[in-house]
C-alpha cells in the first residue's frame, strides 16, 4: 500500500521482502509499473465474461494485479477491467499457443460448436475473441474450432511442427487438436452437427473458388492478407478444404495479457473517479487502462505506451523538483 502525507500527496510504499514488512519513501513521487491482472483468477473471475481463467494467458506469471489493487485502495479509479490483449490460443499440454498466422493461412476456417463459422478469421486477434465472446454468448458454445485439411498441413507450418510431418501425440491426447478421414467423423470427434459442418466447408469452398469471402470479407483488406500465402489464387487468404484427412484444434480466448487498470492522465499521473489526480502516484504499461481503449490498431500497442507514458511520468517526477 500506498504512504501519505498530510496533504494527501503520495510520499512511499510499503512492500514485504524476505517476510518483512519495509517502507520505502520517495520525495517526488512513485510510479507504478507492475504489469496487469493476467494471474489473478479471482480478478479476471470479478471483471470478465466467462469461460475464463488463467491457464489460457501467456502473460508472466508475477502479473497478479497487486499494483491495480493498490491503486484502487488508494482512491484510483480503474477501467477497461473486462478486456485483455486477446488472442485465439491453443491450450497446449506445455502451456496456451497464441494463434497468429495459422488462422489467417489459406484452408483454414473458425466453427463455433454449432459448426459454422461466425468470424473473418483474418482479423486482428483481439478482434476475433471479442467475437468469440459476443457471438457465442451460452458458455458452451465456447471453444471454438480452427478446422483445416491434409493439403493445410503440407503447405504450413503449424506453431513449431514443419509442413507435412505428424503433429505431436500429446495433442491428441490432451484432446486439442483431432484428425479423421471424414468431415462427418471429425464433427463427430468434437461435437458439433455434421451437416452443419459439412454444409460450412462446403460454402467457405465456394467463396475459396471465386476468391470472394461473402460472409466475413476475408482477404478483402491488406492486413487480412499479412500471413497469407501469395501463391493461392485468386485470394490469397482463401482455399478450398477438400484434401483427407480433416484437422480440427480447439481454440480458447487467450491473451497476452490484461487490459485494465487504474485511470491515467496525459501526463501519466493516477486518477480518481470525480478526475482528480492522486499526488505523486504515476502507472505506466498494463497496470493502467489502455490508451487504446477496446481496439488493438497494431503491433506494439502495450510496450509502446508503456516506453511512452513511462517517460512522460519520469520527467513529471523529476518536475517536482522545480515545483
Amino acid at each position: 500500500d500506498f504512504q501519505f502525507d498530510e496533504t494527501g500527496r503520495v510520499t512511499g510504499v510499503t512492500v514485504e521482502r524476505d517476510g518483512e514488512t519495509l517502507l520505502l519513501t520517495a520525495k517526488r513521487g512513485v510510479i507504478l509499473s507492475s504489469g496487469g491482472f493476467d494471474h489473478n483468477l479471482s480478478m479476471r473471475k470479478q471483471y470478465q465474461k466467462q469461460p475464463i481463467g488463467i491457464d489460457w494467458t501467456v502473460g508472466a506469471k508475477s502479473n497478479t494485479g497487486d499494483g491495480i489493487l493498490a491503486g484502487e485502495r488508494a482512491g484510483a479509479a480503474l477501467d477497461l477491467m473486462d478486456d485483455a490483449w486477446w488472442g485465439p490460443s491453443i491450450p497446449l499440454p506445455d502451456g496456451p499457443y497464441f494463434c497468429l498466422a495459422e488462422r489467417s493461412l489459406p484452408g483454414s476456417i473458425l466453427v463455433n460448436g454449432e459448426g459454422v463459422r461466425f468470424v473473418n478469421e483474418g482479423a486482428p486477434y483481439t478482434d476475433v475473441v471479442h467475437t468469440m465472446y459476443d457471438q457465442n454468448k451460452d458458455p458452451t458454445s465456447l471453444p471454438v474450432w480452427l478446422i483445416t485439411d491434409q493439403t493445410y498441413r503440407n503447405r504450413y507450418l503449424f506453431k513449431d511442427v514443419l509442413a507435412a510431418l505428424p503433429l505431436p501425440k500429446a495433442w491428441f491426447e490432451a484432446g486439442v487438436a483431432f484428425k479423421d478421414r471424414s468431415v462427418e467423423g471429425l464433427a463427430e470427434q468434437i461435437g458439433v452437427p455434421a451437416d452443419a459442418l459439412q454444409s460450412t466447408i462446403d460454402r467457405f469452398n465456394e467463396f475459396a473458388r471465386v476468391g470472394k469471402d461473402l460472409d466475413f470479407k476475408r482477404g478483402d483488406s491488406a492486413y487480412d492478407r499479412y500471413y497469407t500465402d501469395p501463391s493461392v489464387k485468386p485470394n490469397s487468404a482463401l482455399a478450398e478444404l477438400t484434401n483427407a484427412p480433416y484437422y480440427a484444434f480447439k481454440i480458447v480466448p487467450g491473451d497476452l495479457g490484461t487490459k485494465g487498470g487504474v485511470r491515467t492522465d496525459s501526463r501519466s499521473r493516477v486518477l480518481r473517479a470525480n478526475g482528480s489526480a492522486i499526488e505523486g502516484l504515476y502507472a505506466a504499461g498494463n497496470v493502467s487502462a489502455s490508451i487504446m481503449g477496446h481496439s488493438y490498431p497494431a503491433a506494439g500497442s502495450t510496450i509502446g505506451p508503456a516506453m511512452t507514458f513511462g517517460y512522460i511520468a519520469g520527467n513529471d517526477v523529476a518536475d517536482t523538483a522545480g515545483r
